[in-house]
């Protein structure tokens, strides 16, 4: 055994085999399987499958970046903000309409034909705003995606907020 290996080995009466015993802290035990690790115990998706779920993707989200360029060349959509009055006021994306997600029923939305494409976001990864404002829309037949990262993504982009109430 070399030198910078440290084991301890029991013989297991019955069979006499080495059994180990486990490891000094930091060091695993050739006698034992590897564990996997939590990113790796569940096997990933086989590749057709993986491609089908990240390219449909895409038809539920868009990104800050993708948003920005299309605002700053004219947008075909139509940006909602779905936090509150308040919030939205400190600071959102310049183009945003503010629209509670609470506050998205089709009465709300009659200035625009039914084939308009909405956007929403939220405060951010941390706050699921975007996706019940989506719900809503959805649910009352209207073309969405989300904003993916919210005004926390658009701020990590390096772009500038308008402020201001509605």
């Amino acid at each position: 055994m070399s030198s910078g290996m440290i084991f301890t080995y029991n013989v297991i009466r019955a069979n006499c085999k080495p059994a180990a015993v486990a490891a000094p802290s930091g060091h695993r035990n050739p006698m034992e399987s590897p564990m996997p690790s939590a990113v790796a115990a569940i096997p990933a998706a086989p590749s057709d499958i993986a491609r089908e779920h990240f390219a449909a993707e895409f038809t539920f989200e868009t990104d800050c970046y993708d948003v920005h360029e299309a605002l700053s060349k004219g947008a075909d959509f139509v940006l909602l903000d779905v936090r509150g009055p308040a919030l939205y006021a400190k600071g959102h994306v310049p183009g945003a309409i503010n629209l509670p997600h609470g506050k998205i029923i089709r009465s709300k939305l009659t200035e625009w034909p039914e084939e308009t494409l909405f956007v929403t976001y939220c405060a951010g990864p941390h706050c699921n705003g975007a996706a019940r404002g989506a719900l809503r829309l959805a649910d009352l037949g209207r073309p969405v995606k989300i904003m993916a990262g919210g005004l926390t993504g658009w701020i990590d982009e390096g772009f500038e907020l308008a402020t201001g109430e509605a």
